[in-house]
């Protein structure tokens, strides 16, 4: 590695950074065993019908489909899943004082299980390891409900209230919520330095952290296995599986 390659530029512009805010997608999961949904393995490339389920329209109006979620949330790769040299090189980031905030639209809780402080870890899409109640609102351990579906139950619900329950993560249809974005788009504009790490930079709002970070004159480096679509706004752009890349810049 010579000290002109974009990883040691990279690493150089951490070393001199005071506030890095990490943005991470699906890729940074993938290398613990975890699909994406869109990719070419994709949970929804491989079964489109799985897409229903995470349509809150549909998992409120039709009972066959709450079924067939919570089936699957039985088989998810999440509870199995380990954190990777990626999710292990943020840790080290937030251990040397560089970590200002880490906003993540993934649902697995790789990071908080890597280490880092769960008040650093900003999750825009909630998280599985929760169950909410449509009706009430209580939120529980996802444990006890999936502990209820191997007991024989299909379509568990709320213990409080009997309303409809699910995980507590953002569907399609349903509304994000704004404080958890304000807070995203918030801690953006206090980078100095913008790390954007497996996300294809599509989904809105949260993907508008990234130019908001440039515009408020901070270093925007974008790691990724596939092109995004704001390559154009990089200062520096690396290619490659992440759990290589992210160890080689953030040191430790």
């Amino acid at each position: 590695m010579t000290a002109s390659s974009p990883v040691e530029r990279v690493r150089q512009w951490i070393d001199a950074a005071d506030r890095v805010v990490a943005l991470t997608g699906a890729g940074i999961s993938t290398e613990s065993g975890i699909p994406d949904f869109r990719g070419p393995q994709g949970v929804w490339t491989r079964n489109p019908a799985a897409e229903k389920q995470s349509t809150i329209q549909h998992y409120l109006a039709d009972p066959e489909i709450r079924k067939a979620s919570w089936r699957s949330r039985l088989e998810n790769p999440a509870w199995t899943a380990t954190p990777n040299a990626g999710h292990h090189a943020l840790v080290s980031l937030e251990r040397r004082g560089k970590l200002h905030a880490l906003i993540t639209q993934n649902i697995d809780e790789l990071h908080q299980r890597a280490g880092n402080s769960p008040d650093k870890v900003i999750e825009v899409h909630g998280t599985i390891r929760r169950t909410m109640c449509w009706r009430c609102g209580e939120r529980r351990p996802m444990e006890e409900t999936l502990a209820r579906l191997r007991g024989g139950e299909e379509d568990p619900r709320c213990l409080s209230c009997g309303g409809i329950l699910k995980s507590d993560t953002i569907s399609f249809g349903q509304q994000l919520v704004p404080e958890v974005i304000d807070r995203a788009l918030r801690v953006a504009g206090e980078a100095d330095l913008m790390l954007a790490i497996g996300s294809t930079l599509q989904v809105y709002p949260v993907a508008g952290a990234v130019p908001l970070a440039k515009e408020s004159g901070a270093k925007v480096v974008i790691v990724n296995a596939e092109p995004t679509a704001m390559d154009d706004l990089a200062d520096a752009r690396l290619t490659g599986p992440i759990g290589a890349l992210l160890p080689a810049v953030c040191g430790g």
